[in-house]
């Protein structure tokens, strides 16, 4: 039978030895002149240690932006977001050290695209400027190579097509397109053209009796090397008017050259185009572009949208260097404890809030105007370039060595966003369309 006093037995023994190992008669004597407030603080130092401090969560949304969608909004917007981390993230970082594209993913990134933008209308903002802009942002926290593929594929060569294209031609092929059966790309810059694409293009287009022929090079067409459709765009050289073409993949004389040695959004897939009397018959013409300005209402709509994705890269960025500060342990404590570092998280912080406060104000504009100017794009785009590479460079440096490794996430962030900060018009480039609209005055040349 179980001896009813071995509890205390033992509690009395355990005593026992720690009065003879503490000495507690000297302990006690040491403890007179203790004050009970000092005592507290004691205790509560012994109770610090043992129970570690819960934790703020990490939240990129400090002003809750978030808070102005409608709960079907909120919940596309989840959707996004649940998939990018589950599906994505695990494993984006090594398809972009390889350089390659993560063609698994394809299937299942069509059926969340299905799920939220396949529920709207044809566009390049389909689910309206702001849903569509917080969707950029949402992809591009996790990988701005991700928001890229679907940038292109969905936004602007699809978005060509329901802009400019005939209702036989968007029932040809955006179906297919939709399903990301059929993957599209999209060319407009050229090897010796850039920023001057409004002045001129190389590329040229000829009309004959059998349709049109194209000629020239484009340069950085995302996508490329994958896709089975080309929105190529060309000068006609009857009246030296831009035009716009799809070409498909296997055309005779269409050569495609992925482009090689990337630091940045490496897991797209870019590419430099060759055009050697292409021949593309009359019923691929998208006979909504016959200028320049045609294709210039697209392009306001997609610096918008890479604004937005500036601000998803530089919120992934810095909440991935949260998560590292709040692990990372130097000199007994996380590195997020020292005063320097919290700086640095408040300033990475502050750029984040303002872009996206900046951008969700162009989209709200966007939406009550139904159309977005050039300036308020354009500002946005420089705006949010600039605080998405100082944010990128904080976070990188508060990693220390650790933040050039792949494993933790900000060296990605930091290298893509490099790409961003670039195309769909340089920062120099939309400075001066700002500039112009506020003095009056072009700067241009």
């Amino acid at each position: 039978m179980e001896d009813p006093m071995a509890p205390v037995t033992l509690a009395f023994a355990g005593f026992s030895r720690l009065f003879h190992q503490v000495r507690l008669p000297e302990m006690m004597r040491s403890l007179s002149g203790v004050s009970p407030q000092e005592i507290g603080l004691l205790l509560k130092s012994i109770t610090s240690k043992r129970r570690p401090k819960q934790l703020p969560p990490i939240n990129g949304d400090f002003y809750d932006i978030l808070d102005t969608l409608t709960d079907e909004q909120r919940a596309m917007q989840r959707m996004i977001r649940t998939y990018m981390e589950l599906r994505v993230r695990p494993v984006i970082s090594d398809y972009w050290e390889r350089g390659e594209f993560p063609h698994e993913l394809v299937p299942s990134f069509a059926g969340l695209i299905k799920d939220t933008f396949g529920t709207h209308p044809y566009s390049i903002d389909g689910l309206g400027p702001i849903l569509t802009g917080i969707a950029a942002m949402e992809l591009a926290r996790v990988d701005a190579s991700m928001y890229t593929f679907f940038g292109v594929h969905w936004g602007l060569a699809m978005g060509s097509i329901s802009m400019f294209g005939s209702d036989e031609q968007k029932r040809r092929w955006l179906p297919a397109m939709e399903r990301f059966e059929q993957i599209g790309t999209w060319s407009l810059t050229e090897p010796e053209v850039g920023s001057a694409t409004a002045a001129g293009l190389l590329a040229t287009a000829r009309h004959d009796d059998h349709g049109w022929v194209l000629n020239g090079e484009k340069k950085w067409c995302g996508n490329a090397p994958i896709a089975d459709l080309n929105v190529v765009f060309a000068r006609d050289l009857a009246d030296n008017q831009v035009k716009a073409f799809v070409v498909e993949r296997g055309t005779p004389g269409y050569h495609i050259e992925k482009l090689a040695g990337k630091t940045a959004l490496r897991v797209v897939q870019n590419a430099t185009l060759h055009f050697e009397n292409v021949h593309v018959p009359e019923a691929n013409r998208l006979p909504g572009v016959n200028a320049f300005r045609d294709v210039a209402r697209q392009l306001a709509l997609a610096r918008a949208f890479v604004a937005w994705a500036m601000t998803g890269t530089a919120m992934g960025a810095y909440e991935r260097t949260l998560d590292y500060a709040n692990k990372r342990i130097q000199f007994g404590r996380p590195i997020a404890g020292f005063q320097l570092v919290q700086s640095g998280l408040v300033q990475m912080l502050g750029n984040v809030t303002a872009m996206q406060t900046l951008c969700l104000r162009m989209s709200q504009l966007a939406a009550r105007d139904g159309k977005l100017s050039h300036e308020r794009a354009s500002l946005a785009k420089a705006f949010c370039g600039e605080k998405m590479r100082e944010t990128v460079a904080i976070g990188r440096g508060l990693l220390g060595g650790n933040g050039i490794l792949l494993e933790h996430e900000v060296a990605k962030h930091f290298a893509d966003a490099e790409a961003l900060y670039s195309y769909e018009g340089t920062h120099e480039m939309n400075t001066l369309i700002v500039g112009r609209a506020i003095t009056g005055m072009s700067a241009f040349i």
